[in-house]
């Protein structure tokens, strides 16, 4: 009987997630609604505000939705899918609440006054428990319909093997490692066995096609590491020469309209959130000089557009007079105030004197050391491509990577934000950076040692 009944729900498994995606959907609305309509009757009446309310709702929702990320169980751990919604829910309710009093005072001929602000205040509380109750169990579902995926890795040594085994193994009900191979094995396709899915990393272009075609031909789920090649083919255009199929990729620099409207973006957010953070400004200094009475800010070399030096400015973390080098986990130079502010991210507030003195833009690549700078090149000479533009207090970087991301796939976060820029592109990342206080990984440090390998890897010498 139970065989029968999740074969059931499988045949028509699509079906029943559209409608528990619009379910969600439409009880978040019903709870603000509601919940509201305590001192707001209209809004639980047919009437122009009821109309207008449900459709500023709607629209303002699926814009956010398209910022933080939608429904999408199976796919993301249920914390960060809780998160996106949470923070797509409350800049929802914040707009459509605005317009709510907007148009409270138009049909009362009165001044515009910010009214229930405890019903709102509680109808997201509401919500909360509605998308955490969704989102727990939107994935237990999923996985009591699907087994995780059998996963094969084609890779090219122990390190590049650990890097890609840490992030895998974060999803372990979505993925199962089964099979591990050298991409120089020749046999290594034979010797496969049955799969749903293959991970391709950091192996040669030209075997790694040989891969793609091969999981192509199988319907095989394939994922692979890109190089810059990947980025500038992701944002090239399909062009017809005559009857030839070309794609065709222009590298140019930014325009002078796009210049100047990122400037006043810059100008206008940096001068905004110093008014708003004012008081954790404050607070921050108080606590740093309490103590033990040192400096407030501390100020270090970075590198911006094309190389300039310039001098970033940061809320003082770590003891005075220590050491200078990347910071480790359990590192004892962070002072307990130091702590707070790495973790909430507040240390990068001061930057924005630096953006407002001209020397980053609000979004951009992260401004590293020099000493960084050199040793990432020297590694890897691409990294002065993020150097084209001026580095930024926040981007894709600092929103999905840490402080012990590889230096590639910064370079590769950096490089997609360049290729891709707009100033919306810029204010849905403004957007995005909000979540980066909900990560608790966000802020993960490069680690002391090594741990203890789960998966080793045997090297296979290449054939002449």
């Amino acid at each position: 009987m139970e065989g029968g009944y999740m074969k059931f729900l499988k045949k028509f498994e699509s079906t029943m997630w559209l409608t528990i995606k619009l379910l969600l959907y439409v009880l978040l609305m019903i709870a603000f609604m509601v919940l509201m309509s305590g001192e707001n009757p209209t809004l639980v009446r047919l009437s122009r505000t009821m109309g207008i309310t449900i459709s500023t709702f709607c629209v303002v929702g699926l814009l956010f939705l398209s910022v933080y990320g939608k429904y999408d169980v199976g796919r993301r751990k249920s914390k960060p899918i809780i998160y996106s919604l949470i923070m797509t829910t409350l800049f929802t309710d914040i707009v459509t609440y605005i317009q709510l009093m907007i148009m409270n005072t138009i049909t009362t001929v009165r001044a515009f006054e910010l009214s229930s602000i405890g019903p709102l205040i509680f109808s997201y509380m509401v919500q909360i428990v509605i998308i955490i109750l969704f989102v727990y169990g939107g994935n237990a579902l999923f996985f009591m319909l699907h087994d995780p995926e059998r996963c094969a890795i084609i890779t090219s040594s122990q390190a590049s093997l650990d890097c890609i085994v840490k992030a895998i193994e974060k999803y372990k009900k979505q993925y199962r490692i089964v099979y591990i191979a050298d991409y120089r094995d020749q046999n290594a396709l034979t010797k496969m066995p049955e799969i749903d899915t293959m991970f391709v990393y950091d192996i040669p272009v030209n075997r790694r096609s040989e891969l793609l075609r091969h999981c192509y031909e199988k319907k095989l789920n394939v994922y692979f590491n890109p190089e810059i090649e990947d980025i500038i083919e992701v944002n090239t255009e399909y062009y017809l020469l005559d009857d030839v199929s070309v794609l065709n990729k222009n590298v140019k620099a930014w325009s002078m309209e796009q210049r100047i409207a990122k400037k006043l973006l810059d100008m206008g957010m940096a001068i905004i959130l110093f008014i708003i953070t004012s008081p954790i400004w404050l607070i921050s200094a108080v606590s740093i000089k309490m103590y033990d009475g040192g400096r407030v800010f501390f100020k270090q070399k970075r590198a911006t557009i094309h190389g300039w030096v310039f001098e970033v400015y940061k809320f003082r973390t770590m003891k005075e007079n220590v050491e200078n080098k990347s910071v480790t986990s359990d590192d004892d130079r962070i002072t307990p105030p130091g702590k707070i502010l790495r973790k909430t991210r507040m240390d990068e507030l001061p930057q924005l004197i630096n953006i407002l003195k001209g020397h980053m833009s609000f979004v951009g690549p992260r401004p590293e050391m020099l000493e960084n700078v050199i040793a990432y090149e020297e590694e890897l000479p691409e990294f002065k491509y993020r150097l084209r533009v001026k580095a930024g207090l926040t981007g894709y970087a600092q929103i999905a990577g840490k402080y012990n991301t590889s230096p590639k796939d910064k370079l590769i976060m950096d490089m997609m934000y360049i290729e891709q820029f707009s100033i919306v592109k810029d204010i849905q990342l403004m957007f995005k950076t909000f979540i980066v206080l909900l990560k608790s990984d966000s802020t993960e440090a490069f680690t002391k040692a090594d741990e203890k390998k789960k998966y080793i890897f045997h090297p296979v010498e290449e054939e002449e």
